[in-house]
């Protein structure tokens, strides 16, 4: 979303969202309220937009603390992986990289020989 250039927020605000612990609200702040003020929003709506701010960045966060605390190897895409160096059969390696499983809810396991690609398929498929 793109917002107006807006004023810093008001010293007591920014010291509540401080103590309170909210950064990403805190970030977002002072365009959503100057929006909100030029476009004349109900109050609901800029506390829902400020709240989805925090949640969106807190998830994010958490995505990447677990991520680094899975030690998976980093780098790795889909876009990177090779193929022909694999020993994992072709069209299971299609299938696969279409993530259709994780919309099924399906779990995957990948077991085998060392080089065969695992420790590659596994961030990359998680995007």
């Amino acid at each position: 979303m793109t917002f107006p250039q807006a004023p810093a927020l008001p010293e007591e605000l920014d010291k509540l969202m401080r103590r309170m612990r909210l950064p990403y609200m805190r970030k977002a702040a002072p365009d959503v309220l100057a929006t909100a003020r030029a476009q004349r929003w109900d109050p609901a709506e800029v506390l829902r937009l400020l709240i989805a701010e925090e949640v969106t960045g807190r998830d994010a966060a958490t995505r990447r603390l677990r991520r680094h605390s899975a030690n998976f190897p980093t780098g790795k895409t889909l876009a990177s992986w090779r193929a022909e160096d694999s020993t994992i059969p072709e069209p299971t390696q299609n299938s696969l990289a279409t993530l259709e499983w994780i919309g099924r809810a399906e779990n995957l396991v990948i077991a085998g020989p060392s080089g065969t690609g695992k420790s590659h398929s596994c961030p990359a498929s998680r995007g």
